[in-house]
């Protein structure tokens, strides 16, 4: 959420930041923010008002009391001014939460470093990698016609069909080898990230409170994404309102709630977590895109990486975090590509993200595998998640978060990047320890 001091000393500057995003999207309502304002001010000081004659009047009444006159003309003013005064404290009870609701659609603002663009086309490529050296090139083509993973997941277990049996389209069963190398691959990628690059290991709720998804930004705004889990009534009765919980869209959302409500000491930051987890996504608006394949799925799994930060940190943190996932692209020798996106294309909370795109021979392109994002003191303020500064004082945090990786994506380029002419997967040497030594996979 938006620092509201901000947008009231000034709006035009805010307002001018976020119409850096996405264009034809009121992201916020200036003429209700300005309306709702202004009333709080009048409000606030009628109410200051109030409360000085008040005072002026009961000064004078104790007096007049003391000398007998009467003071049937000040106490019937006293008791019309409470009777304003307790009005207009209800009314100001009411525009606070319409204020918060309004902020609470508002995405962040970027970074001054963030380019402008519309979509995807304005994004910037920072660097490349591949395991042949050829820094700024695609790995070196296949000397064969590259398959896909679907075609080459069938004879290992990955069966789409079973998947749309038991849940419905965009899930998937994995069986035999290909979901131990599933296993192995979240296994690796929690070993790295807690045993080289610091992270602490959590094992974290799969449902959550809808105040812990306000908290990160979801709620209210991408209601639309979550999967809402309800339970039924018994013995014919109504089924009770469980809308208040929801499968969680990603562990950044438990994990960055640890702070909520918290004031944590200084020497306590940084905060670094991560957790292997499934992940549940409606992919509302996804619609004819991405149909075949593991690539876009209403269930995966994701180890993800969340840092809490001191604010002087948080863009040294960012970068590092994007090493810490690229460490994983690169130990499983696959090729990516590390872009800044354009703040067209930003996600809501963040003031600056990067992506990586790992390489997928099959589709002769680069596809997101991980998305790192500085989000600044945006999800802090809605959390109320503060440290104790060295002047004691309570500060907001700053909160990063990123997927170090998607298992699912990571899966799907090791087949594709690793295939043999005959169907056939190289193992790459970093996983071969959580695979008992096996150097080659075949169906």
């Amino acid at each position: 959420m938006l620092d509201i001091t901000l947008l009231r000393k000034d709006l035009a500057s805010a307002v001018a930041g976020l119409e850096k995003r996405k264009k034809n999207q009121p992201y916020l309502d200036v003429s209700a923010f300005t309306a709702l304002e202004t009333e709080r001010k009048t409000v606030q000081t009628r109410s200051e008002e109030i409360q000085a004659r008040r005072n002026a009047l009961n000064k004078q009444i104790g007096p007049l009391k003391a000398k007998g006159e009467s003071t049937d003309a000040l106490m019937a003013e006293v008791n019309a001014l409470k009777a304003e005064q307790e009005s207009q404290s209800r009314r100001l009870e009411e525009i606070q939460p319409e204020l918060q609701a309004l902020l609470l659609a508002v995405p962040n603002l970027p970074h001054a470093s963030v380019p402008l663009g519309e979509d995807e086309t304005g994004n910037v490529e920072m660097r490349r990698w591949s395991p042949q050296g050829a820094a700024g090139a695609n790995a070196t083509p296949l000397a064969f016609a590259a398959k896909d993973h679907v075609d080459l997941g069938a004879p290992l277990g990955l069966d789409f069909e079973m998947g749309a049996k038991l849940a419905g389209s965009r899930f998937t069963v994995m069986k035999g080898p290909i979901a131990r190398l599933h296993r192995a691959l979240a296994q690796f990628m929690l070993d790295t990230q807690t045993e080289k690059h610091g992270y602490a290991e959590c094992y974290v709720p799969y449902i959550v409170n809808a105040a812990t998804l306000s908290g990160t930004g979801q709620l209210p705004k991408f209601e639309g994404d979550l999967f809402a889990a309800k339970k039924g009534g018994q013995d014919g009765e109504p089924a009770p309102d469980h809308s208040a919980l929801y499968l969680i869209p990603t562990s950044e959302v438990p994990l960055t709630n640890f702070v909520r409500d918290e004031v944590v000491a200084e020497a306590q930051l940084p905060i670094k977590l991560t957790a292997h987890t499934p992940c549940f996504r409606s992919e509302a608006g996804s619609a004819g895109r991405d149909t075949r394949g593991m690539i876009r799925q209403h269930q995966f799994d994701k180890v993800e990486m969340v840092q809490i930060v001191h604010p002087d940190t948080s863009y040294d943190a960012l970068e590092q975090m994007t090493g810490h996932a690229e460490a994983v692209l690169q130990a499983l020798e696959l090729p990516y590509r590390v872009v800044l996106l354009c703040t067209g294309d930003m996600g809501f909370g963040a003031t600056k993200t990067y992506d990586l795109e790992v390489w997928l021979p099959a589709q002769n392109t680069y596809r997101e595998i991980s998305s790192v994002s500085n989000c600044e003191a945006f999800q802090a303020r809605r959390l109320q998640a503060r440290f104790k500064n060295a002047q004691g004082k309570n500060e907001l945090v700053h909160t990063l978060n990123g997927s170090g990786l998607a298992v699912g994506r990571t899966l799907v380029a090791v087949l594709e990047n690793h295939q043999n002419e005959d169907g056939s997967i190289n193992v790459p040497a970093a996983l071969r320890p959580y695979l008992g030594g096996l150097e080659l996979l075949r169906g």
